[in-house]
């Protein structure tokens, strides 16, 4: 099968396109990455997603037409990724742009995810996958983050003998953690660029500090890093999923309100980038991983990779999916691909052990395009993921 797969984060700031072809070679999967590229957002688009992302209020009205604007820019990522495929494809995986993630008391109670769904399904005239969050959220599951399932199919716990960790530097950073003879355990850690861009926005005017120069020339905070490292999210237990939900420009405000003196910008970003760091590398260091392989936005930024790759010294060492063959910019447009041929074959693509769902469910609503949807014969589930070059 040929699939496209999409990805827009919390950090909204474009759409990734991965196209890959899978073919099943007895229990184990192999993936042909076919091509990826990235749709950026204009100005336009990004100030009404976060216009009406919390904590923001809204319309009925803003919503359907943000729905609808988004799904004609997902529309044209789903033609570019058959383009990228040879011009024809199985299926397109586009699971939207999440503007609410509903957690209650540490538990999921409801998920919104943007993107005109028919849109895209019209464009491309394929079966679209979408809304894969809701199956595992009505299963008890925190609907997030979903990406462990690639990740343990890719670094397959079986093959080696001490814990490693995917780790992705998105808007929130999540983890997935691969022992031997272990579940899979995988949550959302914390901010990443969600915080480091809205102060980027608020301080220095530009969507993002550009490879982290910024960050690079202020020193840490020490009160404001203390501030920020008290928030009660760090220190719940796994299943749990966050998101700008949490971790906005207003929760940033408040911090510094609450610090009561002025604090340069590239302080703030200096501190907010040292807050990430601490906050992965702990969460490394308590799983007692061995290797951390990254990917997402992040990874773009020296000054933070730089400081995780410090903090890991010794414990556990730092590289990315490139060396794995998955282009570190488009892991998650990959592994959502995966997850809509996981779907197409009726099989399972959230796993309870990371999400908190009481069953593995199959994820997504097809909408049929094309030839009508019927799937294909089901087959046994692979046991790991193999790059082809």
């Amino acid at each position: 099968m040929k699939i496209v797969g999409l990805m827009s984060g919390t950090s909204y700031d474009g759409v990734d396109v991965a196209a890959a072809e899978f073919t099943l070679d007895g229990d184990t999967l192999l993936l042909r990455p076919l091509g990826q590229r990235g749709l950026d957002y204009d100005d336009g688009l990004r100030a009404g997603i976060g216009a009406l992302l919390p904590p923001g209020s809204t319309t009925i009205e803003a919503v359907c037409r943000l729905d609808n604007r988004l799904g004609e820019v997902f529309a044209e990522a789903a033609a570019l990724g058959v383009e990228l495929a040879g011009g024809a494809v199985d299926a397109v995986v586009s699971p939207g742009q999440t503007v609410f993630h509903w957690v209650d008391g540490g538990r999921a109670r409801g998920t919104l995810q943007l993107g005109a769904v028919a849109r895209v399904a019209a464009r491309v005239g394929v079966p679209v996958l979408s809304d894969l969050r809701s199956a595992d959220v009505a299963a008890g599951g925190q609907g997030a983050p979903l990406v462990p399932a690639f990740d343990a199919l890719l670094l397959d716990p079986a093959d080696g003998a001490a814990p490693r960790a995917a780790l992705n530097l998105g808007g929130i950073a999540n983890l997935t953690v691969l022992a031997p003879g272990a579940p899979v355990l995988g949550y959302d850690v914390g901010p990443a660029n969600a915080l480091l861009d809205a102060a980027a926005r608020r301080f220095l005017d530009r969507p993002c500090d550009l490879d982290g120069a910024r960050a690079a020339a202020g020193r840490v905070h020490p009160g404001l890093l203390e501030l920020l490292l008290a928030e009660p999210y760090y220190a719940a237990p796994p299943p749990k999923s966050t998101g700008k939900e949490l971790f906005h420009a207003d929760y940033l405000d408040a911090r510094l309100a609450a610090l009561g003196e002025a604090v340069p910008a590239d302080d703030v970003l200096a501190t907010l980038t040292e807050l990430t760091a601490r906050v992965v590398a702990a969460e490394c260091d308590r799983h007692g991983v061995t290797e951390v392989v990254a990917a997402g936005g992040g990874v773009r930024n020296p000054t933070l990779t730089d400081r995780l790759a410090a903090l890991g010294a010794g414990r556990w060492r730092l590289r990315t999916t490139d060396e794995l063959g998955v282009p570190a910019q488009a892991k998650e447009a990959y592994a959502f691909a995966l997850l809509g041929w996981l779907s197409w074959h009726g099989l399972p693509g959230a796993l309870p052990s990371v999400t908190g769902a009481a069953r593995a469910s199959v994820l997504g609503s097809w909408t049929p395009s094309g030839p009508a949807y019927r799937g294909v014969p089901s087959v046994a589930a692979p046991r790991r993921l193999r790059i082809v070059a």
